[in-house]
Parts: C-alpha cells; structure tokens; sequence
C-alpha cells in the first residue's frame, strides 16, 4: 500500500513540474536557446553568398574548417575550383578591360571582335554557373532557426543563405548560428533586426538614455517636433519585432517545447559607423552602449544576458581603429566593471579580409570579374566579402559561448 501511494505522490509531483513548465513533458526536450542579433547595415550583410567560396583560398588558421561548416558535405567545392574560376574571370578582365569593356568596343567590328565576344560570353556563362554552384551548397541548418529584418528583406526559416540585405546576401548571423549549434545541445533561435544607416545616440537610443536633445539647427528646424518623436524608433521597432515572435515561439522553431520553454541566451550588436561623424554622438557612444546593454536586459528579465559588441573595424588595422573614437568607446563599454564576464567585445578588423581589399585597391573597375569573386560591396561594407563575414560570425559564437560558459 505504501509502495502505491508513494508512485501517485510522485506522479502528482511529476504533472505539477510539467504545468508549471519545470519539467518537459517530453523528457528529451530542451529549452529554446533564444539569441538576438542586432545593429545598422553591417549586420544586415551585404555580402554576395557566393563569396563565402573565397574561404577555400586562404592560408588563415581555421578557414577551411569554416567552409566546411558554411557548405555542405560532398560540395564539390575545393580551392582547386576557387581557383580555376579565379583563372577564368582574370582572364576575362584580360579581354575585356574592366567593367567598361574597353578592349571589345575599341575594336573594329569583324570577324576577331566575334570570336572574342564569344569568348568572353562563354567565359561569363561558366562564372554564373560557379556561382549557382556555391549558391546551392551553401548549409541549411536543421537546428537553427531564424526570424530576421535586414531592411526590406524580411524573412523567417531554417537557417541559411539569403537572411542578409537581399535574398542573394549574407551577413554574420550565418556562421553565428552554425558555430552555436556546434556548441550547444540544444533548438537554436536567432531573432535578427537590422537597418541601415542608424545610430544609437538617435534611432537605436535606449530609454533609460533620457529623451534626446536636438542640436540649434534642429530646434529651429520645422520638423522639430518629429525629430523629437523618432528619437529611439529603432529601439521600438527592434523591441516590437523580437517581442512578436516570442508570443508565437512554435511558429518560428518546430522544436521549441512550450513545457520546456526558452531562454534569451544573448544578444550581439554591430553598429556604430553613423555615430563617428558627429561630436556629440561619438562622446556619448560608450553611456549610449552602456543604457543599452541595461535596458536589453531588463526588457527581457535576463539581468546577466551575455552580450557581445562588434567592435567597428572599417579601418583595417589595429593602429586606424584605435584612431575611431567609436570603436575605443565600444570597448569601453564593454569593459564597464559591472559588466564583467557577461560583456564581451569582438575586433572585427581582425578577420577583415585583406585579400579581397588587395583586389580592390588596385582597381576593381579593370578587375572587375575578378572582384566579383571576392567581394560585392564599398569598404564601409566590409567589401561585401562573404570570407568576412564568416569569419565574424564565428569569432562572435565564439565569444558568446565562452560567456555562457562561464554563467
């Protein structure tokens, strides 16, 4: 009698556990591991997916094993297949002069013209196909999912290509959220809002930061009274889109176990490039990143949230970026003594893809198919190079997961 009444106690106990959501009725079920990615048009992506391909061509310590993990198994990509195709669009710069073509309209119309217009179009025909190659290998993660804004582009799904400014481009949450799932056992989550061409003084601006104050030109402007309202919109828009989807968390990861429940794991922020080109907004970036990690927190009850900042590193070195008063003041942030071991800041000049850069620097206008293969966009875009941004997203998984490590 005694053995049966304690099976009903522990039965009773156990169904109390699971309606209270601390014991899955599924007991293989873990909890959603939730992660919010954040900032202005770095972290929207504006690299060509089919860039990503240029990992294979690099000495870098950890780059093949990053492809491996950005490409599927039996690809059929190599650095033998870079770089045929790298020999081919070098050639076809040869032929063609650049972007202007400047070799094939200054000859005369006749039968070599024909033969090299041929040529050329053959040549091109077989980069759209490498391209289309690559595009088709790139990973789809069955663990991983996002809910992602990148400007227009607004989409949700299993991780993969396509989640950066346009379906065709990519930024860090790709390699982000491969790196994760290799280190944690458990459904992944990215939650991705990005815009750009915003700064955190104005548009990303915490509100515990205070409203904001308009300069002389701006309190005499007639738009005043909107300059005021906007202050902070980004932060509402940010906040409103991350809250939408955790009010319907089964929609957006077929995994997630409501007895189980989620966590907000982290958040990551790579911004900054807006505010370096006003006095005032670069003096007050490191209190502006501070209210922000408190207020991320506290809007998601997560006191100790695990938050890594991307340091800007647009100029390439070491030396220029120490120069940015933006970049010194997110690693201020970062080491702000009541932030120890929970904020963390990532040098992104350090995967900064020289590579690419040498291509663009001496001349991407002639080197344009070659270009094409490397890279996709300006400098303040981190060329558009795929390897970039690879790269950032693991060293930004990384940090992260050593963070959670040590919680």
């Amino acid at each position: 009698m005694l053995k049966i009444k304690m099976h009903n106690i522990g039965k009773t106990i156990a169904l109390l556990l699971i309606m209270t959501g601390t014991l899955s009725a599924n007991p293989g079920s873990k909890k959603l591991q939730v992660f919010i990615l954040a900032g202005q048009s770095n972290m929207v992506g504006h690299a060509n997916s089919h860039t990503m391909a240029t990992l294979y061509d690099s000495d870098v310590a950890g780059d093949q094993q990053l492809a491996q993990m950005v490409f599927k198994k039996g690809s059929g990509l190599s650095k033998e297949v870079l770089g045929t195709q790298l020999a081919q669009v070098r050639k076809t710069d040869e032929l063609t002069g650049g972007i202007s073509n400047d070799k094939i309209k200054k000859m005369s119309d006749g039968a070599e013209k024909t033969a090299l217009e041929a040529e050329v179009k053959k040549l091109k025909e077989d980069y759209e196909s490498y391209k289309k190659k690559v595009i088709s290998a790139c990973a789809v993660s069955d663990r991983v999912y996002i809910s992602s804004i990148a400007d227009g582009n607004k989409r949700s799904g299993p991780l993969t290509v396509g989640y950066g400014g346009s379906p065709e481009k990519v930024g860090p949450e790709l390699s982000f959220g491969l790196s994760m799932a290799k280190k944690l056992d458990a459904p992944i989550l990215l939650i991705k809002t990005s815009w750009g061409g915003k700064s955190i003084n104005y548009d990303f601006r915490p509100p515990s930061a205070g409203p904001y104050q308009l300069d002389d030109k701006q309190k005499t402007s007639k738009n005043a009274a909107d300059i005021r309202k906007n202050a902070g919109l980004n932060w509402r828009m940010m906040t409103e889109a991350i809250d939408t989807v955790l009010k319907d968390l089964k929609k957006h990861h077929p995994a997630y176990d409501p007895a189980a429940g989620h966590e907000m794991a982290g958040f990551v922020w790579f911004q900054g490039f807006n505010d370096q080109f006003s006095e005032a907004f670069r003096n007050n970036y490191k209190d502006m990143m501070v209210h922000f990690i408190k207020d991320i927190r506290k809007e998601y009850k997560t006191p100790k949230m695990p938050f890594v900042i991307g340091v800007m590193g647009t100029n390439m070195t070491k030396e220029g970026v120490d120069k940015n008063a933006v970049s010194v003041a997110q690693r201020q942030a970062a080491t702000t003594p009541e932030f120890k071991g929970n904020v963390a800041s990532v040098e992104s000049y350090k995967v900064y893809d020289l590579k690419a850069r040498g291509v663009y620097d001496q001349g991407w206008a002639k080197r344009f198919a070659e270009w094409c293969v490397v890279g996709s966009d300006r400098p303040y875009h981190y060329l558009g190079s795929g390897k970039f941004f690879v790269r950032l997203g693991d060293a930004f998984a990384r940090s992260m997961h050593q963070m959670m490590e040590n919680q």
